[in-house]
C-alpha cells in the first residue's frame, strides 16, 4: 500500500514538472518575438521594448491614438456647479444666474436648488473691477428667499458703473422682484410671471408691537427700492401687494408679463436676444460718453 502511494506521488510530481517546463519555454519564446500593433492604415509595425505603451482609455484626437502632451484636443473641465468651463461665448459680458431659492445666513436643505449670496457678490465685484468686462446680464428664475440676502445682491447690482440688464425667464417672485429691477434695464419672457406679496417669516415670533414695526420697516425698505429703481407707481405696487382676491391662501398678486410691463415694474417683454442687444446698446453709449469726456 505504501509503495502504491509513493508511485502516485512520483507521477504527480513529474506531471507538475513537465507543466512548469512547458510554461518557461513558452514565455521565453514570447519574449523573443517582436511586439506588433495595428496603426490607422491596418499595417503591422515593429516596436522595441522602449516604446511608450498605449493607454486604451485616452483619446487624443490623432490617427495613431498616441498619448501626446501637446494635443489640440480640448479637455472638458466640468465643475461641481455643473457648468463647462471651456465654453466662453463672449468674454466682455458677465452672466449671472439667480435660480431656485436665495439662501441667506442659514443653509437650506441639500435637496433644494439655491443661489448663495456669498457666491454672487464676489462675481458682481469682479465684473466691476475687471477692465475686460463691459456689461452684466442677470438671468432670473427664482421663487424668492432670504430678504436681506436678496436686497444685498440688488443694492450691489444697482450701484456698479457697468451697464446691467436683467431677464426674468420663468419667474421673479417675492424678493426676485427687487433683483429684476436692480439693473439699468429689465426684460421678462413672454411666459414669465412675478409674485408681489408682503414679507413673511417662519420660526419663533414674539407677539409684541415691536415685531410688527420691524416688519413694517423691512417692507418699507423693499418697497422703496422697487419704486426707486423702476417706473412703477407706489400706490399701484401696494395695491398689488396687499390684494386679497388674487391668491387663495395668501395676500398678494401674481402678475404675468403684460401686467408687470403695464404697471411699469419691468421695462419690456423679450428674450435673450433682446436682452443682449439692449446690453450692447448700453455698452456702446457708455463708450461714446467716455470718448466725449476724454
Amino acid at each position: 500500500m505504501e509503495n502504491n502511494n509513493q508511485n502516485i506521488n512520483n507521477m504527480l510530481q513529474q506531471s507538475f514538472n513537465n507543466i512548469d517546463t512547458k510554461r518557461v519555454n513558452k514565455n521565453s519564446q514570447n519574449n523573443n518575438m517582436p511586439e506588433i500593433r495595428m496603426n490607422g492604415n491596418n499595417e503591422k509595425q515593429n516596436f522595441s521594448s522602449d516604446s511608450e505603451p498605449i493607454n486604451p482609455f485616452l483619446f487624443s484626437g490623432n490617427g495613431n491614438n498616441k498619448n501626446e502632451d501637446n494635443s489640440d484636443q480640448p479637455i472638458e473641465n466640468v465643475k461641481q456647479v455643473g457648468s463647462i468651463t471651456d465654453i466662453s461665448p463672449v468674454k466682455d459680458i458677465c452672466f449671472i444666474s439667480i435660480i431656485g431659492e436665495i439662501e441667506g445666513h442659514t443653509s437650506l436643505p441639500p435637496q433644494s436648488k439655491t443661489t448663495k449670496y456669498e457666491h454672487i457678490i464676489p462675481m458682481i465685484i469682479g465684473a466691476e473691477m475687471d477692465p475686460q468686462i463691459k456689461g452684466v446680464l442677470m438671468l432670473i428664475n427664482t421663487m424668492g428667499g432670504d430678504v436681506e440676502a436678496g436686497l444685498a445682491i440688488s443694492e450691489l447690482v444697482s450701484s456698479i458703473t457697468k451697464p446691467t440688464v436683467s431677464l426674468v425667464l420663468g419667474g421673479g417672485h417675492s424678493i426676485g422682484t427687487a433683483l429684476a429691477v436692480s439693473t439699468n434695464y429689465s426684460f421678462i419672457a413672454p411666459t414669465g410671471t412675478m409674485t408681489i406679496h408682503p414679507i413673511r417669516t417662519n420660526g419663533f415670533v414674539i407677539g409684541v408691537p415691536q415685531t410688527f414695526r420691524y416688519f413694517q420697516k423691512m417692507q418699507e425698505r423693499i418697497t422703496n427700492f422697487i419704486v426707486n429703481n423702476s417706473n412703477v407707481d407706489r400706490k399701484a405696487l401696494l395695491d398689488c401687494m396687499y390684494d386679497t382676491d388674487e391668491i387663495a391662501n395668501d395676500v398678494g398678486t401674481v402678475l404675468n408679463a403684460e401686467e408687470v410691463c403695464q404697471i411699469g415694474l419691468i421695462d419690456e417683454i423679450g428674450g435673450f436676444s433682446s436682452s443682449m442687444n439692449k446690453l450692447r446698446d448700453l455698452i456702446g453709449n457708455m463708450d461714446n460718453n467716455d470718448q466725449d469726456c476724454s
